[in-house]
């Protein structure tokens, strides 16, 4: 009798759980779903990317070929036997013809940055000498500008392990972003152009690069939308200088943000593991 209410029991209880399996039968099939879903989704965001980047480079190729064929005509009417405004009208069409060819040039570079496979060779150096050689190079650009360089950093090595060509061009993104904020903050005040700071500094887990500018600041809800492809303020950007220097920063398990107080600048701020 005692095993006639025992097998009673277990039938109860089983019957009792199978809500329960069912319910965690439902949640396993949709749960697999959903991820053969994403694979499906992620497969199609990588063939869509294969797709784009070679179709920029079949635009490039004839691009470059337009171009030329600008220039060439440029040359040609400069010395054809025409009436000098004629001339002059035509020689501006084809300047203004070459320009966009440029533009266009300069977006497909930009793409092909932002959605190409980024590619690391990482070795071991000191920060130090990779902001020296970047401000060394772009100096001639501040004083163009009318925007004063300055430089600060530590007196002692700060040895990461980065690739030191693709750090240069996120740096040099931020350079760039940075001056055009500048300039135009002057064209709009009629004053001078401002200062831009690249700072090194450390700590025995991690180094960081600020680069900072005396701009007008950045709007608290607009400081992580310019980190997205195609969000630019400024006439003819691509907006993808900062996602790309993101990008390459994140490639190398750091990190990219932005403090800024509107009306007192803003600190772009690139944090690195140290080496």
């Amino acid at each position: 009798m005692t095993l006639f209410w025992l097998a009673i029991g277990v039938a109860v209880g089983v019957v009792g759980t199978l809500p329960l399996l069912l319910v965690m039968l439902r949640r396993a099939v949709h749960r697999a779903r959903e991820a053969e879903g994403e694979a499906r989704h992620s497969q199609r965001l990588s063939e869509l990317g294969s797709m784009t980047s070679g179709l920029a480079h079949e635009i490039r190729n004839p691009l470059s070929t337009v171009g030329l064929n600008a220039q060439l005509l440029h040359e040609d009417l400069a010395s054809a036997d025409l009436d000098p405004e004629q001339r002059e009208r035509l020689m501006h069409r084809i300047d203004s013809l070459a320009r966009e060819v440029d533009r266009l040039g300069h977006i497909l570079g930009d793409f092909l940055d932002f959605a190409g496979r980024v590619k690391l060779d990482p070795q071991p150096c000191d920060l130090r000498t990779i902001v020296e050689e970047l401000v060394d190079f772009y100096h001639p650009q501040c004083d163009q500008a009318g925007v004063v360089l300055r430089v600060q950093m530590p007196e002692d090595p700060v040895r990461v392990h980065v690739d030191e060509g693709l750090l240069k061009q996120a740096l040099l993104n931020l350079l760039i972003n940075a001056t055009q904020i500048l300039e135009r903050a002057a064209e709009a005040e009629g004053g001078e152009a401002g200062e831009l700071i690249l700072k090194v500094d450390e700590d025995s887990d991690f180094a960081w690069v600020h680069v900072i500018d005396t701009g007008p600041g950045i709007e608290e809800e607009d400081r992580e939308r310019i980190f997205h492809p195609y969000v630019s303020k400024r006439k003819g950007g691509t907006g993808l200088g900062l996602p790309t220097a993101r990008r390459i920063v994140e490639e190398h398990g750091g990190r990219l943000h932005v403090e800024s107080v509107v009306g007192d600048g803003s600190d772009f701020v690139i944090m690195l593991p140290r080496a």
